[in-house]
């Protein structure tokens, strides 16, 4: 079971950027459906608060791992 905390705390450590994106975008999809959303029903996205919420999270950890730095596999 220790084994288990310690690998999760070393995978948050280095991936603690993009959770954060993953944060941000899923409450800023929350935001998006509530204030923009779509009224009709027939936007596959906005129609639903999940869905939006969804998309948002996807965008928002892919932009944050822009910032992260990549490891160098070739030793120079």
């Amino acid at each position: 079971m220790v084994k288990y905390l310690k690998t999760a705390k070393n995978l948050f450590k280095s991936k603690w950027l993009i959770f954060l994106g993953i944060i941000c975008g899923a409450v800023g999809g929350y935001i998006y459906w509530m204030q923009i959303g779509c009224f009709s029903g027939t936007c596959p996205i906005t129609a639903s608060p999940l869905y939006s919420t969804i998309a948002g999270a996807i965008i928002g950890g892919l932009f944050f791992d822009m910032f992260t730095k990549k490891e160098s596999k070739s030793k120079q």
